[in-house]
């Protein structure tokens, strides 16, 4: 069988890393992950489930002793292919496969924004590298048209680029109603009470700034908050305002997203940057009403595919309205709309189980360590 090494930055709780966690299930290949920082929590579950997880130990982005130790795990595992998941990862995975001869690399680029990368500015010198270490692999998996066209922005050859969306287990975010009930007694919640809900990692061009004001507009409303990043510190003090003071909840990162969703009454996405909108599809699988501004997975589906979704423009007076006509509505947590099957996971998996399969030699390539030499010039 195929063994496959997925590299990848971190493995605390994360859209992309929630990714991985899920293909891993379902890949009909032999998989280990090597976490380029820590294991964290999701590592963790990841190791109980019977995958090995490798822990690099890189202590920061210019940490350059991680070269060899990821070189000599990708020797010693003796890997058919090496499948790398965001900008550190694919930068130091793709250099060190092909120092340990892998014959096949693949990247899958999560997180590539209009102007940053992962919540980060996109300098000239951090898409030079990226640029130069892409040349050393096989493929470059885009998670959405969107991205696709970032990358052969940034000077990747079309012909190397291959969109897979991301995949979802639908049947995992079910709506169950005690789930909801015990998710609301942890948080505090009340059985009646109405709550707005928003996913995602706490980082400006997620906007949950404009979630909590709209929700100091609506008197009796909760707001659930789940994710964790460097904007919670002023996330907070925006929730301090006097008119949503008490109502704001901040979960911080969980494995039991599928819980938090069954909590909510509404989810609120008005995120300005998404490669591909997973919280999106995770809500409407929960039967939940979504409002969102920016949803790469919903761009292009025929009218009917998700009647619960709603686009909406960064204007919290429009959100607040909108929010409260939602949470006087009726609710059904049953209808699940076309576009979650669309994203099958088990569909997904399979596309990228056929990028593994090696390709065709070709007559005058050159060797490995030439090609790594020349990429880094």
């Amino acid at each position: 069988m195929t063994r496959v090494l997925h590299v990848i930055t971190g493995l605390e709780h994360g859209g992309a890393e929630r990714q991985l966690a899920l293909l891993l299930r379902h890949l009909p290949v032999a998989c280990e992950v090597a976490t380029m920082t820590r294991t964290g929590t999701l590592g963790a579950e990841i190791r109980r489930s019977g995958v090995p997880v490798h822990e690099i130990g890189m202590r920061g982005n210019r940490d350059l002793a991680a070269l060899p130790r990821l070189v000599r795990l990708i020797r010693r595992g003796r890997y058919d292919v090496v499948h790398t998941h965001l900008y550190r990862a694919c930068v130091y995975g793709r250099i060190a496969a092909r120092m340990a001869g892998v014959p096949r690399v693949i990247a899958t680029e999560h997180s590539l924004g209009d102007g940053h990368i992962e919540g980060r500015p996109t300098t000239r010198g951090v898409r030079a590298l990226y640029r130069a270490t892409e040349r050393l692999g096989s493929a470059t998996v885009a998670v959405s048209p969107a991205v696709a066209a970032r990358l052969r922005g940034w000077g990747v050859p079309p012909g190397r680029i291959v969109v897979v969306p991301n995949g979802i287990d639908a049947a995992a975010f079910a709506f169950d109603a005690a789930r909801r009930a015990a998710t609301r007694r942890r948080l505090g919640i009340g059985p009646d009470e109405p709550v707005v809900g928003a996913v995602g990692r706490l980082v400006p061009t997620k906007r949950f700034d404009l979630v909590i004001e709209a929700v100091a507009r609506l008197g009796g409303v909760r707001l659930l908050l789940v994710g964790a990043g460097p904007e919670r510190a002023a996330l907070e003090r925006l929730a301090r305002d006097p008119r949503v003071a008490g109502r704001v909840i901040f979960a911080g990162g969980t494995s039991d997203v599928a819980g938090a969703l069954a909590a909510m009454d509404v989810l609120a996405a008005p995120s300005v940057q998404e490669t591909f909108g997973l919280g999106v599809l995770e809500a409407l699988a929960a039967g939940l009403p979504v409002r969102y501004t920016v949803c790469p997975a919903l761009d292009g589906l025929p009218p009917g595919a998700a009647p619960q979704a709603r686009r909406l423009p960064t204007d919290a007076g429009i959100w607040s309205a909108e929010l409260g006509r939602v949470l006087r509505g009726p609710r059904d947590r049953t209808r699940v709309p076309p576009a979650v099957a669309r994203y099958a996971v088990a569909e997904r998996a399979a596309e990228l189980a056929r990028l593994y399969r090696p390709e065709p030699p070709v007559r005058g390539a050159a060797p490995i360590r030439e090609r790594v030499r020349d990429a880094a010039t």
